[in-house]
């Protein structure tokens, strides 16, 4: 097996590669019995002369590959999401491209499932920000993707969050947004590990009250709702919200610390999935959800659960840099061929955090090729000044 010199624990070690990758294996949806989409990221293009930190230089073609990859294994793609840096490096302008390149890809294929994140990113909160504002931010975004033929992902608002005084704010721009969309949405409820500017959201701080809000707002638009993502980091919080669902409205989740018990759910009821861990662990989670469609559940844990420890260090605090994480992880697996991210958030995680990364990578088999993993590693351990 490979063996790598890690800096670990404070010192140099040797660590030996000891657990063979997950198989590739083409899937289609069909063969899964839940809905799952991974939120995937963008490959930033560093030979283009742009300031990295202002400018989003994008890999189109890499980026596109990317999500048939996707596609080949059965997942769905939910496009320019906060996992492709939306809000942090990739602005509306470029969200645009991205959601009307990534539809005309999935045009090309008969498998394709994607939906595309509307929000109001293009609008900076402020003083003279009002609902009405918020809600036309809202409506351009919805338009451009409906005219491009995408579903929307309605994805939380900053500018809301910012400007909304109450509740009743909240229920008037979801209202106003849901009567208007052609085909059923998903909500995204972003928490505030993820994005600290939408804390309080739906007009409370606590999780619980604001779910009430949240459920009130389905309830009353239930035929446009498809189902909601809920981005809390809590397995207690989405199961008594999954639990107060109406029936035809699905929970997608979006806790990326306890997915594969979500998933698999309870005598009650299940999560589908809408996740940011998939794009970096999409074999696995192919494979496991594959099992589970064909009531291999042991098969199913024995797949996912390794991957849960990596996907809580990815997402450990602060949760919003969980990108670097998963932009990594494509550069160890080849799927680029550089470890550079739009807004320069390579460097928004220590070597000491991608060195664990890598360890725990291997444990949950999602090194897809050992050998390039550890040479690209090493590249990696070089720049930093370790041999």
């Amino acid at each position: 097996m490979a063996t790598i010199n890690l800096p670990l624990d404070g010192k140099i070690a040797p660590y030996v590669l000891t657990c063979a990758p997950i198989a590739l294996a083409r899937r289609q949806p069909k063969d899964f019995s839940r809905i799952a989409y991974a939120a995937a990221h963008v490959v930033a293009d560093p030979l283009e002369d742009s300031d990295p930190w202002l400018t989003p230089a994008i890999d189109w073609d890499r980026t596109l590959a990317f999500r048939h990859r996707l596609w080949d294994l059965g997942l769905g793609v939910a496009e320019a999401m906060d996992t492709a840096q939306r809000g942090m490096g990739l602005g509306w302008p470029e969200a645009q491209q991205l959601i009307k390149r990534a539809l005309a890809e999935a045009a090309t294929r008969s498998d394709a499932l994607i939906a595309c994140g509307a929000g109001t990113d293009h609008l900076s909160p402020g003083p003279d920000v009002t609902i009405d504002t918020i809600i036309r931010a809202y409506e351009e975004q919805i338009e451009t993707i409906e005219a491009a033929g995408g579903r929307i992902i309605l994805m939380a608002s900053r500018a809301l969050a910012a400007a909304a005084k109450s509740p009743d704010d909240y229920i008037r721009v979801y209202d106003r947004i849901l009567r208007q969309v052609r085909q059923p949405v998903i909500i995204h409820w972003l928490g505030e590990m993820f994005d600290p500017a939408l804390e309080g959201y739906w007009g409370n701080i606590d999780h619980i009250a604001a779910m009430s809000t949240c459920l009130q707002v389905i309830e009353a638009n239930a035929a446009k709702v498809d189902g909601i993502k809920v981005s809390l980091l809590s397995r207690e919080k989405e199961v008594i919200m999954r639990r107060q669902l109406p029936p035809s409205v699905r929970m997608y989740t979006g806790d990326d610390f306890n997915y594969a018990e979500l998933i698999a759910g309870d005598a009650h009821g299940h999560s589908d999935a809408l996740l940011g861990i998939f794009d970096a662990i999409a074999p696995a989670a192919s494979a496991a959800l594959e099992a589970l469609g064909n009531n291999r559940n042991d098969e199913f844990f024995a797949l996912l659960e390794p991957t849960v420890p990596l996907s809580r260090h990815i997402f450990k605090a602060p949760t919003r840099f969980y990108k670097t994480g998963i932009v990594f992880l494509a550069y160890l697996n080849g799927l680029q061929d550089h470890f550079t991210m739009i807004g320069g958030q390579q460097s928004a995680r220590s070597l000491s955090h991608l060195t664990e990364l890598f360890r725990l990578a291997d444990r949950a088999r999602v090194l897809d090729d050992p050998d390039l993993a550890v040479a690209r590693m090493k590249q990696v351990l070089a720049v930093y000044g370790v041999s």
